[in-house]
């Protein structure tokens, strides 16, 4: 028998939600996030895929914000902090490597 196992996350005051699994490439988020602007900080390499509504991201040493739309990916490097910002609710996958 296999136990499946997700654990939620609710970050901002319940503005950023997702919910953590197990996938062929490794451990992944799926998850929404309101219009908003907000910042993270990674501890292993990141994979940030839009799913839906668009995400401009502000990564580690550029000064430039950069639009991601519906399946395009971003990788943020370990041990960093990222910025990212929405007009409207996003929703997103998140692979840890």
């Amino acid at each position: 028998m296999i136990k499946i196992m997700f654990k939620t996350n609710e970050y901002f005051d319940g503005k950023v939600k997702s919910i953590a699994f197990e996938t062929s490439e490794g451990p992944a988020t799926v998850g929404v996030m309101a219009a908003g602007e907000y910042e993270f900080g990674t501890s292993c390499v990141e994979y940030m895929t839009v799913i839906s509504g668009e995400m401009e991201v502000r990564l580690p040493e550029e000064t430039e914000w950069k639009t991601f739309q519906p399946f395009e990916t971003f990788i943020v490097p370990a041990n960093v902090k990222f910025g990212v910002r929405m007009n409207g609710d996003t929703s997103y996958r998140c692979l840890y490597r």
